[in-house]
Protein backbone atom coordinates (compact mmCIF):
# COMPACT_ATOMS: atom_id res chain seq x y z
CA UNK A 1 0.00 0.00 0.00
CA UNK A 2 2.87 2.39 0.83
CA UNK A 3 4.47 1.79 -2.57
CA UNK A 4 1.15 2.60 -4.26
CA UNK A 5 0.95 5.86 -2.31
CA UNK A 6 4.40 6.96 -3.56
CA UNK A 7 3.65 5.82 -7.09
CA UNK A 8 0.46 7.90 -7.04
CA UNK A 9 2.46 10.90 -5.73
CA UNK A 10 5.01 10.54 -8.55
CA UNK A 11 2.27 10.22 -11.19
CA UNK A 12 0.53 13.34 -9.86
CA UNK A 13 3.79 15.29 -9.96
CA UNK A 14 4.45 14.05 -13.49
CA UNK A 15 1.01 15.22 -14.63
CA UNK A 16 1.26 18.65 -13.03
CA UNK A 17 1.94 21.70 -15.12
CA UNK A 18 5.57 22.05 -14.13
CA UNK A 19 8.04 23.37 -16.66
CA UNK A 20 11.78 23.59 -16.50
CA UNK A 21 13.21 26.97 -17.47
CA UNK A 22 16.87 27.02 -18.52
CA UNK A 23 19.22 29.85 -19.38
CA UNK A 24 22.91 29.63 -20.22
CA UNK A 25 25.90 31.48 -21.61
CA UNK A 26 25.80 30.48 -25.31
CA UNK A 27 29.58 30.60 -25.87
CA UNK A 28 30.33 28.19 -23.03
CA UNK A 29 32.06 24.88 -23.76
CA UNK A 30 30.20 22.66 -21.27
CA UNK A 31 32.42 19.65 -22.01
CA UNK A 32 35.24 21.23 -19.95
CA UNK A 33 33.18 20.99 -16.75
CA UNK A 34 33.94 17.70 -15.05
CA UNK A 35 34.69 18.55 -11.41
CA UNK A 36 32.23 20.38 -9.19
CA UNK A 37 31.73 21.62 -5.64
CA UNK A 38 28.82 23.29 -3.83
CA UNK A 39 28.82 26.83 -2.50
CA UNK A 40 28.56 26.81 1.27
CA UNK A 41 25.66 29.26 1.27
CA UNK A 42 23.52 27.18 -1.10
CA UNK A 43 19.96 26.68 0.07
CA UNK A 44 19.75 29.60 2.50
CA UNK A 45 15.94 29.53 2.27
CA UNK A 46 15.79 25.80 2.99
CA UNK A 47 15.89 23.84 6.20
CA UNK A 48 18.88 21.57 6.80
CA UNK A 49 16.96 18.45 5.76
CA UNK A 50 15.90 19.86 2.36
CA UNK A 51 19.38 21.32 1.81
CA UNK A 52 20.85 17.84 2.28
CA UNK A 53 18.16 16.27 0.05
CA UNK A 54 18.89 18.69 -2.80
CA UNK A 55 22.67 18.35 -2.43
CA UNK A 56 22.38 14.55 -2.55
CA UNK A 57 20.02 14.63 -5.55
CA UNK A 58 22.25 17.00 -7.54
CA UNK A 59 25.37 15.01 -6.73
CA UNK A 60 23.68 11.76 -7.78
CA UNK A 61 22.43 13.20 -11.09
CA UNK A 62 25.79 14.78 -11.99
CA UNK A 63 27.71 11.63 -11.10
CA UNK A 64 25.43 9.73 -13.51
CA UNK A 65 26.61 12.22 -16.17
CA UNK A 66 30.26 11.40 -15.35
CA UNK A 67 31.05 14.42 -13.18
CA UNK A 68 32.88 14.23 -9.85
CA UNK A 69 32.91 16.25 -6.63
CA UNK A 70 36.38 17.72 -6.17
CA UNK A 71 38.14 20.26 -3.94
CA UNK A 72 39.60 21.87 -7.11
CA UNK A 73 36.38 22.21 -9.13
CA UNK A 74 35.80 23.40 -12.69
CA UNK A 75 32.48 24.87 -11.57
CA UNK A 76 30.57 25.64 -8.40
CA UNK A 77 26.93 24.85 -7.79
CA UNK A 78 24.51 27.17 -6.06
CA UNK A 79 20.91 26.16 -5.37
CA UNK A 80 17.99 27.69 -3.53
CA UNK A 81 14.21 27.65 -3.33
CA UNK A 82 11.54 30.33 -3.35
CA UNK A 83 8.09 29.89 -1.85
CA UNK A 84 4.79 31.68 -2.25
CA UNK A 85 1.33 30.81 -1.01
CA UNK A 86 -1.38 29.75 -3.45
CA UNK A 87 -4.79 31.24 -2.85
CA UNK A 88 -7.31 28.43 -2.37
CA UNK A 89 -9.94 28.50 -5.11
CA UNK A 90 -11.68 25.34 -3.96
CA UNK A 91 -13.95 26.12 -1.03
CA UNK A 92 -17.20 24.96 0.42
CA UNK A 93 -19.54 27.85 1.16
CA UNK A 94 -21.63 27.89 4.30
CA UNK A 95 -24.33 30.45 4.81
CA UNK A 96 -27.16 31.42 7.09
CA UNK A 97 -29.84 33.78 6.11
CA UNK A 98 -33.06 35.27 7.23
CA UNK A 99 -35.31 37.62 5.46
CA UNK A 100 -38.48 39.31 6.19
CA UNK A 101 -40.62 41.81 4.55
CA UNK A 102 -38.34 44.81 4.98
CA UNK A 103 -35.14 43.37 6.45
CA UNK A 104 -32.59 40.69 6.13
CA UNK A 105 -29.66 39.11 7.86
CA UNK A 106 -26.96 36.82 6.48
CA UNK A 107 -23.67 35.21 7.40
CA UNK A 108 -21.42 33.27 5.04
CA UNK A 109 -17.94 31.81 4.91
CA UNK A 110 -15.72 29.46 3.00
CA UNK A 111 -13.79 26.38 4.07
CA UNK A 112 -10.78 25.49 1.87
CA UNK A 113 -10.73 21.99 0.38
CA UNK A 114 -7.60 19.89 -0.16
CA UNK A 115 -5.24 21.53 2.32
CA UNK A 116 -2.89 24.44 1.94
CA UNK A 117 -0.60 24.51 -1.09
CA UNK A 118 2.45 26.58 -1.96
CA UNK A 119 4.28 27.47 -5.14
CA UNK A 120 7.84 26.23 -4.84
CA UNK A 121 10.59 27.18 -7.26
CA UNK A 122 13.85 25.25 -7.06
CA UNK A 123 16.78 26.98 -8.76
CA UNK A 124 20.15 25.43 -9.64
CA UNK A 125 23.04 27.59 -10.90
CA UNK A 126 26.47 26.59 -12.25
CA UNK A 127 29.26 29.13 -11.87
CA UNK A 128 32.62 28.83 -13.65
CA UNK A 129 35.33 28.42 -11.00
CA UNK A 130 38.04 30.33 -12.89
CA UNK A 131 35.99 33.35 -14.00
CA UNK A 132 33.28 33.31 -11.29
CA UNK A 133 30.69 33.88 -14.05
CA UNK A 134 27.28 32.25 -14.17
CA UNK A 135 27.28 29.80 -17.11
CA UNK A 136 24.06 27.78 -16.63
CA UNK A 137 20.85 28.10 -14.66
CA UNK A 138 17.81 25.86 -14.42
CA UNK A 139 14.63 26.23 -12.40
CA UNK A 140 11.31 24.51 -11.95
CA UNK A 141 8.11 25.96 -10.48
CA UNK A 142 5.52 23.58 -9.05
CA UNK A 143 2.59 23.57 -6.64
CA UNK A 144 3.18 21.42 -3.57
CA UNK A 145 1.27 20.52 -0.44
CA UNK A 146 2.44 22.39 2.61
CA UNK A 147 2.43 19.27 4.78
CA UNK A 148 4.48 16.45 3.26
CA UNK A 149 6.15 13.47 4.85
CA UNK A 150 9.97 13.20 4.70
CA UNK A 151 9.61 10.41 2.12
CA UNK A 152 7.32 12.57 -0.04
CA UNK A 153 9.78 15.49 0.20
CA UNK A 154 12.71 13.27 -0.82
CA UNK A 155 10.80 11.79 -3.78
CA UNK A 156 9.66 15.23 -4.88
CA UNK A 157 13.17 16.72 -4.71
CA UNK A 158 14.69 13.77 -6.58
CA UNK A 159 12.17 14.22 -9.40
CA UNK A 160 12.56 18.01 -9.58
CA UNK A 161 16.37 17.89 -9.63
CA UNK A 162 16.29 15.15 -12.27
CA UNK A 163 13.93 17.23 -14.46
CA UNK A 164 16.08 20.34 -14.13
CA UNK A 165 19.37 18.56 -14.83
CA UNK A 166 17.93 16.70 -17.84
CA UNK A 167 18.52 20.02 -19.60
CA UNK A 168 22.27 20.02 -18.78
CA UNK A 169 24.71 20.03 -20.53
CA UNK A 170 23.23 22.49 -22.93
CA UNK A 171 23.42 21.46 -26.56
CA UNK A 172 24.52 24.11 -29.03
CA UNK A 173 21.83 24.85 -31.55
CA UNK A 174 22.74 25.28 -35.20
CA UNK A 175 21.87 28.55 -36.89
CA UNK A 176 19.81 28.25 -40.06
Amino acid sequence: MKKFKYLFFLICLGCSTTKVVVDFEPDTNFTKYRFFEFYEDSGDNLNDFDRKRITTAIQKELEMKGMITNAQPDFFIYFDAKYSEIQANNTIGIGLGSGGRNGGFGISGGIPIGGKKNNETIIIKFVDASSNNLVWEGSLLSAVKEKRSPQERTSYIDIVVRKILEEYPQKKTSKN
